[in-house]
């Protein structure tokens, strides 16, 4: 913390690291996100509790994490897209004006837990692009993964073949092509 007693860069990853693993969900937000998974049979009743949860940690991964999770289990994939967007926009001001400039260093792309959050956000997104057939806007998040994490930390590699083969013009050609076992391959 500064003299003025703000986050600086540095502490504002590291809390933002901390929270992507779970920690500093206050009590309530962690109590509500626990009811909503109780109710299994009361879509709307849970929802509700998610969405209470998220406005008592509005900055916390957590809840977005519970929604998104909610809302993809429920083949509600627009919505559970809007949520990876905002989980996106939270985790790239954790991380700071000028991640992305540059990849993350091979150590932080495996180990820095905001880092981490925001390559599996990305694939999260392409992944639900290519199911709501918006091939233009997976291809975007995926170049933009693959930008970030050259050596496939995360696995998009896999992602990417799925993109792959359905932008070919000869399906059968893809359909018999290998997957890959890691790394990136051709851009689809």
């Amino acid at each position: 913390m500064d003299a003025a007693g703000n986050l600086g860069v540095d502490d504002a990853v590291a809390a933002f690291a901390h929270t992507a693993i779970g920690g500093g969900l206050s009590p309530l937000a962690t109590q509500l996100i626990e009811q909503a998974g109780l109710l299994r049979d009361q879509p709307e009743q849970a929802l509700a509790l998610l969405r209470e949860a998220q406005m008592a940690a509005p900055r916390h991964p957590a809840p977005l994490i519970a929604q998104y999770r909610f809302y993809f289990y429920s083949h509600r994939l627009e919505e559970a897209r809007a949520v990876a967007e905002n989980a996106l926009a939270i985790a790239r001001t954790a991380l700071g004006p000028c991640f992305g400039d540059e990849p993350p260093s091979d150590e932080d792309a495996r180990h820095h837990a905001a880092v981490r959050f925001y390559l599996f956000t990305l694939k999260g997104l392409a992944y639900l692009s290519l199911r709501l057939s918006d091939v233009e806007a997976a291809r975007q998040w995926m170049g933009e993964l693959r930008r970030l994490d050259p050596q496939d930390h995360v696995g998009g590699a896999l992602l990417s073949h799925v993109l792959a083969r359905r932008l070919s013009p000869d399906p059968a050609a893809t359909e018999a092509a290998d997957y890959p076992v890691k790394g990136w391959g051709p851009t689809p």
